[in-house]
């Protein structure tokens, strides 16, 4: 997972190792204005976070393209450290299913041993289920399918 972050001088240097990409929050006007340029970054980064002093200028300049995408920046205080908030964005997956009912999370790579995999699916199940307004009723099935393989129905 790839993260971006929208800094001030204080809280870039402090990211300046972590974060994947730092933009100076002097740019964001003139990344708004460029719009392919904000439609690629907005595609190639999946987590943005911003600094609270610069979340107008970024809802303002990039909203309508980050909007959309439900990538608007998680805001972090300047005096924060954006370390463990930025390694828990990288182990994170995100499940968005917007008006449908099914919905494709990815829970492992190929080198995976089985259990681990394991492991995987049934903390996205857990987390999922308790999400739910009627928890596990609301599921109907679930399956597990490897990218060329065949669909395994396992509830």
């Amino acid at each position: 997972m790839k993260v971006a972050l929208f800094a001030g001088d204080e809280l870039a240097y402090k990211a300046k190792d972590v974060a994947d990409l730092v933009i100076p929050g002097e740019e964001i006007p003139d990344l708004g204005e460029d719009k392919k340029r904000a439609k690629q970054l907005a595609n190639e980064y999946d987590f943005f976070l911003a600094e609270t002093t610069y979340m107008p200028l970024v809802g303002k300049h990039l909203g309508v393209v980050l909007g959309p995408r439900g990538k608007m920046p998680k805001p972090i205080p300047p005096s924060a450290d954006p370390r463990p908030l930025i390694e828990n964005l990288r182990k994170m997956v995100r499940a968005r299913s917007k008006d449908r009912p099914t919905f494709h999370v990815p829970v492992g790579v190929r080198d995976m041993p089985p259990e681990e995999i394991a492991q995987n699916i049934e903390a996205v199940l857990s987390r999922i289920i308790s999400k739910l307004e009627r928890g596990e009723m609301n599921i109907r099935s679930a399956y597990v399918k490897t990218t060329m393989g065949p669909a395994v129905r396992i509830l």
